[in-house]
Protein backbone atom coordinates (compact mmCIF):
# COMPACT_ATOMS: atom_id res chain seq x y z
CA UNK A 1 0.00 0.00 0.00
CA UNK A 2 1.26 3.38 -0.46
CA UNK A 3 0.09 6.55 1.02
CA UNK A 4 1.06 9.95 2.21
CA UNK A 5 3.37 10.16 4.76
CA UNK A 6 2.55 11.41 8.41
CA UNK A 7 4.92 13.42 10.92
CA UNK A 8 5.02 9.79 12.37
CA UNK A 9 6.12 8.07 9.70
CA UNK A 10 9.83 10.29 10.28
CA UNK A 11 11.05 7.60 12.45
CA UNK A 12 11.15 4.90 9.95
CA UNK A 13 11.98 6.86 7.05
CA UNK A 14 14.96 7.97 9.02
CA UNK A 15 15.77 4.58 9.63
CA UNK A 16 16.02 3.62 5.98
CA UNK A 17 17.47 7.12 5.21
CA UNK A 18 20.45 6.84 7.89
CA UNK A 19 21.15 3.53 6.10
CA UNK A 20 22.04 5.29 2.70
CA UNK A 21 23.82 8.31 4.46
CA UNK A 22 26.06 5.81 6.40
CA UNK A 23 26.78 2.67 3.75
CA UNK A 24 26.34 4.36 0.08
CA UNK A 25 27.15 6.96 -2.07
CA UNK A 26 23.24 7.40 -3.02
CA UNK A 27 23.35 10.60 -0.70
CA UNK A 28 26.15 12.82 -0.26
CA UNK A 29 25.12 13.34 3.58
CA UNK A 30 27.21 12.26 6.11
CA UNK A 31 25.64 12.03 8.95
CA UNK A 32 22.80 10.35 10.28
CA UNK A 33 19.55 12.30 10.44
CA UNK A 34 17.44 12.05 13.56
CA UNK A 35 13.37 12.03 13.47
CA UNK A 36 13.25 15.75 14.20
CA UNK A 37 15.20 16.40 11.31
CA UNK A 38 13.05 14.36 9.15
CA UNK A 39 10.50 15.70 9.99
CA UNK A 40 11.19 19.20 9.22
CA UNK A 41 12.53 17.94 5.80
CA UNK A 42 9.02 16.46 5.38
CA UNK A 43 6.79 19.73 6.50
CA UNK A 44 4.76 20.83 3.81
CA UNK A 45 6.62 24.06 3.92
CA UNK A 46 9.91 22.89 2.90
CA UNK A 47 8.74 20.94 -0.56
CA UNK A 48 4.79 22.01 -1.03
CA UNK A 49 4.34 18.23 -2.60
CA UNK A 50 3.87 14.82 -1.60
CA UNK A 51 6.08 12.47 0.57
CA UNK A 52 4.85 9.08 0.03
CA UNK A 53 5.68 5.98 1.90
CA UNK A 54 5.04 2.22 0.71
CA UNK A 55 3.59 0.03 3.70
CA UNK A 56 4.45 -3.71 3.28
CA UNK A 57 3.64 -6.49 5.93
CA UNK A 58 6.74 -5.30 8.12
CA UNK A 59 5.43 -1.53 8.18
CA UNK A 60 7.49 1.12 6.09
CA UNK A 61 9.43 -0.39 3.30
CA UNK A 62 10.68 2.35 1.59
CA UNK A 63 9.33 6.43 0.56
CA UNK A 64 9.47 8.68 -2.23
CA UNK A 65 9.43 12.47 -2.69
CA UNK A 66 10.52 15.34 -4.73
CA UNK A 67 11.73 18.56 -4.40
CA UNK A 68 11.96 22.18 -6.12
CA UNK A 69 14.96 21.99 -8.31
CA UNK A 70 15.67 25.56 -8.04
CA UNK A 71 13.76 28.61 -6.23
CA UNK A 72 13.92 30.73 -8.66
CA UNK A 73 10.66 31.20 -10.51
CA UNK A 74 11.17 30.42 -13.86
CA UNK A 75 12.16 26.60 -12.47
CA UNK A 76 8.54 26.20 -10.50
CA UNK A 77 7.47 23.16 -12.88
CA UNK A 78 10.42 21.49 -12.02
CA UNK A 79 10.95 18.86 -9.50
CA UNK A 80 13.87 16.44 -8.33
CA UNK A 81 12.71 12.88 -6.96
CA UNK A 82 14.19 10.74 -5.16
CA UNK A 83 13.05 7.03 -4.01
CA UNK A 84 14.68 4.87 -1.02
CA UNK A 85 13.89 1.55 0.02
CA UNK A 86 14.87 -0.39 2.84
CA UNK A 87 17.85 -2.76 1.86
CA UNK A 88 15.53 -5.99 2.61
CA UNK A 89 13.23 -4.50 -0.20
CA UNK A 90 15.39 -4.06 -2.74
CA UNK A 91 14.57 -5.80 -6.10
CA UNK A 92 10.97 -6.55 -5.51
CA UNK A 93 9.44 -3.60 -7.66
CA UNK A 94 8.80 -1.33 -4.74
CA UNK A 95 10.86 1.42 -6.30
CA UNK A 96 9.09 1.21 -9.88
CA UNK A 97 5.43 1.46 -7.79
CA UNK A 98 6.45 4.77 -5.26
CA UNK A 99 8.22 6.07 -8.37
CA UNK A 100 4.83 5.22 -10.50
CA UNK A 101 3.03 6.71 -7.77
CA UNK A 102 4.81 10.05 -7.47
CA UNK A 103 4.93 10.91 -10.99
CA UNK A 104 1.04 10.53 -11.10
CA UNK A 105 0.55 13.02 -8.28
CA UNK A 106 3.57 15.38 -9.59
CA UNK A 107 1.20 15.20 -13.01
CA UNK A 108 -2.01 16.25 -11.49
CA UNK A 109 0.40 19.32 -10.02
CA UNK A 110 1.56 20.38 -12.96
CA UNK A 111 4.97 19.55 -13.01
CA UNK A 112 6.78 19.23 -16.26
CA UNK A 113 10.29 17.77 -15.58
CA UNK A 114 11.14 15.47 -12.98
CA UNK A 115 15.00 15.46 -12.42
CA UNK A 116 17.02 12.05 -10.50
CA UNK A 117 20.46 12.88 -9.69
CA UNK A 118 22.70 9.49 -9.38
CA UNK A 119 25.76 9.28 -7.55
CA UNK A 120 27.91 6.76 -9.75
CA UNK A 121 28.20 4.10 -10.40
CA UNK A 122 24.70 3.08 -9.52
CA UNK A 123 23.32 0.61 -12.01
CA UNK A 124 20.54 -0.10 -10.50
CA UNK A 125 19.20 3.35 -10.07
CA UNK A 126 20.01 3.96 -13.32
CA UNK A 127 17.97 0.66 -14.39
CA UNK A 128 15.29 2.42 -12.62
CA UNK A 129 15.04 5.84 -13.62
CA UNK A 130 15.08 4.04 -17.40
CA UNK A 131 12.41 2.00 -16.97
CA UNK A 132 10.37 5.27 -15.85
CA UNK A 133 11.61 6.94 -18.82
CA UNK A 134 13.92 9.00 -18.03
CA UNK A 135 16.59 9.82 -20.21
CA UNK A 136 20.52 10.42 -19.23
CA UNK A 137 21.50 14.24 -19.73
CA UNK A 138 24.78 14.89 -17.75
CA UNK A 139 27.69 13.81 -15.63
CA UNK A 140 28.77 16.00 -13.44
CA UNK A 141 32.51 14.63 -12.51
CA UNK A 142 34.33 14.22 -8.95
CA UNK A 143 31.33 16.92 -7.22
CA UNK A 144 31.20 14.80 -4.01
CA UNK A 145 33.78 13.38 -1.71
CA UNK A 146 32.33 10.84 0.16
CA UNK A 147 34.55 7.55 1.79
CA UNK A 148 37.57 9.02 0.87
CA UNK A 149 37.01 9.22 -2.73
CA UNK A 150 35.50 11.46 -5.34
CA UNK A 151 31.81 10.64 -6.63
CA UNK A 152 30.67 11.55 -9.75
CA UNK A 153 26.83 12.80 -10.15
CA UNK A 154 24.54 11.67 -13.57
CA UNK A 155 21.36 13.57 -13.97
CA UNK A 156 18.88 11.63 -15.75
CA UNK A 157 15.31 13.68 -17.18
CA UNK A 158 11.97 12.75 -17.09
CA UNK A 159 10.04 15.83 -19.60
CA UNK A 160 6.85 16.41 -20.61
CA UNK A 161 5.51 14.79 -17.89
CA UNK A 162 2.46 17.30 -17.88
CA UNK A 163 2.29 20.04 -20.89
CA UNK A 164 -1.22 21.23 -19.69
CA UNK A 165 -1.27 24.93 -19.52
CA UNK A 166 1.91 26.40 -20.29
Amino acid sequence: MIRDATPSDAIRIAEIYNHYITHSIATFEEQPLTAAEMQERMSPQQFRVPWLVMEGADGIVGYAYASRWNVRSAYRFTREASVYLSPQHIGKGHGTQLYRNLLDRLRVEGVHVVIGGIALPNAASIRLHEKMGFRHEATLKEVGWKFGKWIDVGYWQLTGLNTVGR
